[in-house]
């Protein structure tokens, strides 16, 4: 009977050290969905707390069903207030989505000119890839935006950096009769090394 009892402890003390080991990585997993739910409810106070936690990265973290991080998430819905938190929160302003997106490539598909310049001046990498090998410049001069193209070109951007398909943004600017203005900017550029860039894939 004291030996049915004691195997039976023996069995809750188990249960117990395996409950207690496996808390951290519960508790991130619930601190990383709580944190994306903040950014995409705007929910500041609770961003901050969760972000100011000692140790945490949870600025970096992924939404599960998108694989954006909160910085992809702010960026796509042209929010200055809330990318400049993340920035001083610690958030990797060169972090790619599931697409290879970095933050600079989506404002520059949106012609989010604010969020672009921001993330310019914050130093974020300017000649970074997507999966299909587009850079900021390409997607900017695609949508023929002269000043993100000449702010990307004074942050050193890469015209000659081509895309998976070959197209670069010098020849789109070139062959495009509406980028006149593009392509007279580019033609002070000199023609640089081209080569798919190695950047951070996190």
């Amino acid at each position: 009977m004291c030996q049915g009892l004691l195997q039976r402890l023996l069995v809750l003390v188990m249960l117990a050290t395996a409950m207690v080991a496996a808390t951290p990585a519960a508790a991130q997993f619930s601190d990383s969905y709580n944190f994306i739910k903040a950014v995409k409810d705007r929910d500041v106070n609770k961003a901050i707390e969760l972000a100011d936690q000692p140790g945490t990265t949870v600025v970096n973290t992924r939404d599960a069903d998108t694989g954006e991080a909160g910085i992809h998430i702010v960026t796509r819905r042209g929010d200055l207030g809330w990318l400049g938190l993340l920035y001083q929160k610690g958030a990797n302003l060169n972090l790619k989505d599931r697409e290879g997106n970095t933050p600079l490539i989506l404002a520059a598909i949106s012609r989010w000119s604010e969020g672009a310049a921001t993330l310019i001046r914050l130093k974020a990498q300017v000649n970074a890839q997507n999966r299909l090998g587009e850079t900021a410049i390409l997607k900017a001069v695609q949508a023929r935006d002269l000043a993100l193209t000449k702010a990307l070109i004074d942050a050193g951007a890469n015209p000659d950096i081509a895309d998976n398909s070959g197209i670069s943004a010098r020849a789109v600017a070139t062959s495009d009769p509406r980028a006149a203005s593009i392509n007279k900017l580019l033609k002070d550029v000199p023609v640089k090394a081209t080569g798919r860039v190695q950047g951070p894939s996190l």
